[in-house]
């Protein structure tokens, strides 16, 4: 993974700046030890740790529990299972794992913890009592699994992943961990990613709020829960998984599906996430960078992976107590470092390769009634639709073998953009979802709705 690593070495000052942080962390964190990496282009380009013990620090292939970060794996199961046509994000639940008690619910509504299920399991806190205890799903969702309808708001849920969870297992007809192993970690390469830890791995330590003091934490098996925030996982391997959050990779998921999962499909919820939640994904907006990834904390550790996706940048930190040093912060935070300090080279601008086609005639001004827009073909064969000026929508189209455009982005998002020609070949106008974009301001020659007044444009009488 780091054989590029010294093409994308980082300036001194910026490794410097990223042991500072981590070091600030884990000293005002008071966390017995703190492990971070940085990927930049795809590789490793930094990693680092602090840890309360002389001499010894933990590297990239330490084992930490991992926390709610595992739902994202579950997620990348549950759309595997969608992509091979077993199942829809708008089925409901009983469709797929009958008899769960929240049959009404959409999978895709359990992604985005959409569902209104309790965000905790009823009776002890699960995370430090045995699975053993809530061996059905009925004991993970009780009497009344529900706070709210289904798909009125973001409450994120726990019992969620949980029914995610058995759904795959429902499906596959093998564990949750099995299935997992098999489609996901081991085409990734993530073979120190496991459900149980695997030495060498850190211990779980609660730190007393007033003493510098600590307690061990319990690591217990959370049964049903697992896939929720069972797994254990070291700062190489997550970075492999954001790249892969960022990329895609078609042995598991392919870069389409991967931005799907990036896309929000959940209002933010105030003090959670600020762009909302996307599908097994937290959305996030830092410094003006839109971030996605997930934060995880179990009892003794906590975790956090960013990704920005312009900056082609990801960051994880894992360190092994139970509060205080907030591990998503700052990873976010060395996702900002870099990205600030050594802003991303933009790519080369190469024209269009001579052997593909151009539709020259769709390019350049058009107006929607009378606001003014512009579009452009670029050499990656998408078209660019924008207004002249800070008004407008703006929006990306991918060509379709039929000869329209499909919008990939913002407000026409999935509709078709159809260049309407007349007779001689030549462009009319442009129809984007019943709106008409013409070559002159109401041009008369083109069907803008309502019709054109026939004394077309005019000063004021005297």
């Amino acid at each position: 993974m780091d054989a590029h690593a010294e093409d994308l070495d980082l300036l001194p000052s910026t490794r410097r700046a990223l042991r500072h942080r981590i070091a600030v962390a884990q000293s005002e964190g008071r966390a017995p030890s703190v492990v971070a990496a940085v990927l930049r282009d795809g590789a490793v380009v930094w990693e680092g740790s602090r840890t309360s013990v002389e001499g010894h620090g933990p590297d990239g292939n330490v084992q930490y529990r991992i926390g709610s970060i595992t739902k994202t794996f579950t997620a990348v199961l549950v759309m595997r299972l969608r992509d091979e046509g077993l199942l829809g994000l708008g089925d409901p639940l009983e469709k797929h794992l009958p008899g769960s008690g929240a049959g009404e619910v959409t999978v895709g509504q359990l992604l985005a913890h959409t569902g209104g299920l309790a965000a905790e399991t009823p009776g002890e806190w699960w995370e430090r009592t045995p699975g053993a205890q809530r061996p059905e799903l009925a004991d993970v969702l009780g009497e009344e699994p529900f706070r709210f309808e289904p798909g009125r708001r973001h409450h994120y849920s726990n019992p969620g992943y949980t029914l995610l969870g058995s759904l795959v297992e429902a499906v596959r007809g093998k564990p949750w961990e099995e299935v997992l192993r098999t489609e996901v970690l081991d085409p990734l390469g993530l073979h120190r990613t496991t459900a149980q830890p695997q030495a060498p791995h850190a211990g779980g330590w609660a730190v007393h709020p007033w003493a510098d003091l600590m307690m061990p934490e319990p690591a217990q098996d959370l049964g049903l829960m697992a896939a929720a925030g069972q797994l254990w996982s070291t700062t190489q391997d997550l970075a492999r998984f954001a790249r892969f959050l960022l990329r895609g990779d078609e042995q598991v998921l392919s870069p389409e599906t991967v931005r799907e999962m990036r896309t929000s499909a959940a209002p933010p919820e105030p003090g959670f996430a600020d762009l909302g939640y996307g599908l097994g994904l937290q959305l996030a907006e830092s410094r003006g960078r839109r971030l996605v990834g997930h934060s995880g904390s179990l009892p003794g550790f906590v975790a956090g992976l960013w990704a920005s996706e312009a900056d082609d940048l990801a960051a994880v930190v894992l360190a092994n107590c139970t509060s205080g040093l907030p591990a998503a912060t700052v990873a976010m935070d060395l996702v900002n470092l870099v990205a600030d300090a050594e802003p991303r080279m933009p790519e080369p601008w190469k024209p269009f390769p001579e052997e593909h086609p151009v539709a020259l005639d769709l390019c350049g001004p058009w107006y929607w009634g009378t606001a003014p827009h512009l579009v452009r073909l670029t050499a990656d064969g998408l078209l660019h639709l924008g207004p002249v000026g800070a008004m407008g929508r703006t929006a990306r189209f991918r060509a379709e073998p039929d000869g329209t455009w499909r919008g990939l982005s913002g407000y026409y998002a999935g509709e078709t953009l159809r260049a309407v020609r007349r007779t001689d070949g030549a462009v009319s106008h442009l129809d984007l979802g019943s709106f008409v974009f013409t070559r002159e301001p109401y041009d008369p020659e083109a069907p803008v709705p309502g019709g054109v007044d026939p004394q077309g444009w005019r000063g004021i009488g005297r």
